[in-house]
């Protein structure tokens, strides 16, 4: 049976931030601009602030805007839309100084707050050996003593720290108050949502010299006050009909899996719903009847629901890479 669609690469977005680096450009080669900080890549995005352009096949050029409008159900599937949209928004963020302290409206929120819920997760694919991450409260830290140290500057001191390494991965549901530490580069898969409220930007200006926005009362409104200490995802691994999966994140808006694979075995792909494949390290060829996709680190492929059943993907010696799939 034939499909307009197949399986489809991008073109990265950069955008730059104030703690942004080099990194995609030295680990991926990712064509960063000149002298600029660039802090992230959206590689898979369907939003007003930049949308995803199709660079391989019959419809390079096309955009994933264009493919909701007019291919939605080949391309979704049993996945739902996130307000209209594509319903994952993917990224890889270069992390070379903290982020601010922050925090996504959860969904009972976020209408109130005329904001968007966020879930999302991060894979930590290269690290610093003093990399670490801000995520939920440290036990025993309450709200009163949240909100007067907002007032003094030391509101970090509220937060939970975890060191990490590549290879590791934490679950963000909408609530939770985070930052990425200096030091990391993560993949970053999440819900369609862009709503940012920030806590404390650790008294920095942004790249037009003036302090970046904060969003007191919003955060405070959103933050779960109940959420200490979470910790990062198991490091169980499981055997596959081909090599081992480890599920990094489980929720009802998306499954993200780990898949390591040592063999040139291919192994089919099944299930009706939209699926991401990002590579991390080694190279992985997807393939589905004429069309094939090779990817090597810092690459990412979406494999539409309606031959996500035929397209068979192969790793080329040892290669590890994330398979998302939006529910």
């Amino acid at each position: 049976m034939s499909h307009a669609l197949y399986p489809l690469t991008f073109q990265p977005i950069f955008k730059d931030r104030v703690w942004g680096g080099r990194k995609l450009e030295q680990l991926y080669g990712k064509a960063l601009p000149p002298q600029t900080p660039i802090g992230e890549s959206w590689e898979i995005t369907d939003r007003l602030e930049g949308v995803s352009v199709i660079t391989n096949g019959p419809l390079a050029g096309r955009d994933l805007r264009w493919l909701m409008e007019h291919h939605a159900k080949e391309l979704l599937g049993d996945s739902q839309p996130c307000a209209g949209r594509f319903p994952l928004l993917v990224k890889i963020l270069d992390a070379q100084e903290k982020l601010s302290l922050q925090v996504h409206p959860p969904a009972h929120k976020a209408a109130e707050l005329r904001g968007d819920p966020k879930t999302e997760m991060w894979y930590v694919a290269d690290a610093t050996p003093d990399a670490d991450l801000f995520v939920g409260l440290r036990r025993g830290a309450t709200r009163a003593e949240f909100e007067r140290r907002i007032q003094d500057g030391s509101v970090a001191k509220c937060f939970h720290r975890i060191p990490v390494q590549r290879g590791d991965s934490m679950f963000l549901p909408s609530g939770r108050v985070h930052a990425l530490g200096a030091g990391s580069l993560i993949f970053e898969i999440q819900q369609n949502s862009d709503t940012t409220y920030r806590v404390f930007d650790w008294n920095r200006v942004g790249l037009d010299g003036k302090p970046r926005e904060l969003h007191i009362p919003q955060a405070l409104a959103s933050i779960n006050f109940e959420d200490f200490e979470p910790a990062l995802a198991l490091e169980a691994w499981a055997p596959a009909a081909v090599g081992e999966t480890r599920r990094l994140a489980e929720c009802d808006l998306f499954t993200v899996d780990l898949i390591r694979r040592r063999t040139l075995e291919p192994a089919r792909l099944n299930g009706n719903r939209v699926i991401v494949l990002a590579v991390t390290e080694g190279q992985l060829s997807v393939q589905w009847e004429e069309t094939v996709c090779e990817l090597k680190p810092g690459d990412f492929c979406v494999v539409p629901a309606a031959c996500a059943n035929s397209t068979k993907v192969r790793a080329a010696g040892a290669t590890i890479f994330l398979q998302a799939i939006a529910n």
